[in-house]
């Protein structure tokens, strides 16, 4: 595009800007990827997203197979669908990586997210932060006079009312796995 059409208004159009206002509408994608369980991959995969300027909004790793040496990593992610294909395309071609599949797309799945939280207050608060953490399932894990740690698993959407639920409360401290997922069926 030349100077003269800049000036106009016309602006450049590029699968890496996620604020363009010309691109189609920003999605969430949560990739499941099967890579060698070696040190450095993940530091592959992320430089690949970094070296781009692509979002992680949640990043879980874990050995799925010690005998085969493999790991599943979980990226949640955003971005417009061609940059969606984009990422899936250039972990796709990575050597350590054995599979990219966007749990998204692809069919029903399951997604979980485990958070701790450390909830402080006395009297009325105290007794509301309690009455709320059964309401959402969260188990308390530890317990002083004056503060609770409450576990708490679910969707991350679930996680993030109970957060905000929470933030009145006497909210002081989270901390949020981020999300494992499964492809549900066979």
């Amino acid at each position: 595009m030349n100077a003269l059409a800049l000036k106009k208004g016309a602006s450049k159009k590029s699968a890496y800007d996620l604020k363009n206002p010309l691109s189609d509408d920003v999605e969430t994608h949560t990739l499941s990827v099967i890579v060698d369980n070696e040190s450095g991959v993940l530091a592959r995969v992320i430089g690949l997203f970094s070296g781009r300027g692509y979002n992680i909004d949640s990043l879980t790793v874990a050995e799925t197979d010690h005998e085969g040496h493999l790991s599943r990593v979980t990226i949640v992610t955003t971005g417009t669908p061609a940059v969606i294909e984009q990422i899936k395309a250039q972990l796709d071609r990575m050597v350590p990586i054995h599979s990219v599949n966007d749990l998204t797309v692809e069919g029903p799945s399951v997604e979980r997210e485990l958070a701790m939280l450390k909830v402080t207050g006395e009297g009325d608060k105290r007794v509301e932060a309690m009455r709320l953490a059964d309401i959402f399932r969260a188990n308390v894990v530890d317990t002083t006079l004056t503060s609770f740690v409450f576990e708490i698993t679910g969707t991350p959407e679930k996680i993030g009312a109970f957060v905000e639920l929470m933030r009145p409360l006497g909210l002081t401290e989270v901390a949020r796995t981020g999300v494992a997922a499964l492809a549900r069926g066979l």
